[in-house]
């Protein structure tokens, strides 16, 4: 542990453990909980049932008919001791977006509020690779950072009743994909041509934590190409391995 009693191991009833690294979003601290979970995951500790990586924490969920508090943190400190966040891989996916007015409701008072045209919105957005630090509102939300900070607005004062599927939006330092409809609260500055969640895959969830994501710009027809692409199950991405 470091000087500030980082890690923490704390039970979570009887069968669940939750391994905290920090007390903010912060990308350092996500990767040591992506990495751990990797870790955990290669090493298939029987009884170990699911893994939920968050912001700043690891939770465990374990079968207590097979391990307990003591045995799921002793493994899980033999892992910390071991793992490297350097030496992890992840992936790096792009992500095509229309930014066209009709997908876009939010782009306008974005870039009023901002005092920059549209363009330079797009751009900005665009200009960065994003952290995937968590999924987490909606199956296969991916809640990513770290947006540029001229683009960071507050949430809108009234949310939506029905956000599309698919939108891009912003809120504070965050940028997201709604893999879903659903109410929402985060400015929509573009729409994505891909589906975030799918039943039938054999990964559900798109994006996963720590994963880079980069969003390029893609014009109307190629937005739609790609959308039909997608509807007929015969979507693919952009997808690359890189050094964490």
């Amino acid at each position: 542990m470091n000087e500030c009693g980082w890690p923490r191991l704390l039970p979570q009833g009887d069968a669940a453990i939750v391994v905290e690294f920090g007390d903010r979003i912060d990308r350092e601290v996500s990767e040591r909980v992506t990495a751990l979970a990797d870790a955990m995951r290669g090493a298939a500790i029987p009884g170990v049932v699911e893994l939920v990586p968050t912001f700043r924490s690891l939770l465990v969920h374990y079968d207590p008919l097979v391990l307990g508090f003591p045995d799921v943190a002793g493994r899980a400190r033999e892992l910390l001791a071991a793992v490297r966040t350097v030496d992890r891989r992840l992936r790096l996916v792009r992500l095509p977006v229309c930014y066209d007015e009709d997908l876009a409701p939010d782009l306008a008072e974005v870039a009023r509020l901002t005092g920059m045209s549209p363009c330079e919105v797009v751009r900005l957005h665009g200009s960065v690779d994003y952290h995937v630090y968590m999924l987490g509102f909606l199956p296969g939300y991916p809640y990513m950072g770290d947006l540029p900070e001229p683009l960071r607005l507050p949430r809108l004062t009234t949310p939506r009743v029905r956000v599309p599927p698919r939108s891009v939006a912003i809120a504070n330092a965050m940028t997201a994909v709604y893999p879903l409809e659903s109410p929402g609260g985060w400015r929509l500055i573009g729409t994505v041509p891909v589906d975030l969640f799918a039943i039938g895959r054999e990964s559900p969830a798109l994006l996963g934590p720590g994963d880079r994501v980069r969003f390029e710009p893609a014009e109307r027809a190629a937005f739609e190409d790609l959308r039909a692409a997608w509807a007929a199950g015969d979507g693919t991405l952009d997808v690359e391995e890189v050094a964490a």
